[in-house]
């Protein structure tokens, strides 16, 4: 993520007095919610359907990412840190077939 991302979500937010409604809790179901938004997209649909009206895709795509930023940014979290963790723990969880 970069500071400027951030920066920029913080002060749309701050703009908006939203803060306070911005906790972990709060945010973990809005990115639920908007995770269940961006699927809906697909249900029922073949994946070449799903990705037809790609700028829908794009914003739920985008609202979840926001709310994780979020929630990363209240937790003092850094994405690329958990997520590279993470990564080197899928390696080792499911590694690659050896050819």
């Amino acid at each position: 993520m970069t500071e400027s991302s951030m920066t920029k979500i913080n002060q749309f937010r701050d703009a908006r007095h939203w803060r306070p409604f911005h906790n972990e809790k709060d945010l973990a179901l809005s990115i639920s919610l908007e995770a269940s938004e961006l699927l809906e997209l697909f249900q029922w649909k073949t994946a070449e359907e799903g990705v037809q009206d790609i700028e829908r895709v794009k914003e739920e795509l985008a609202d979840v990412l926001i709310y994780s930023y979020m929630m990363a940014d209240n937790l003092n979290l850094d994405i690329d840190d958990i997520i590279a963790k993470k990564l080197v723990k899928n390696a080792k969880k499911y590694p690659a077939p050896k050819d």
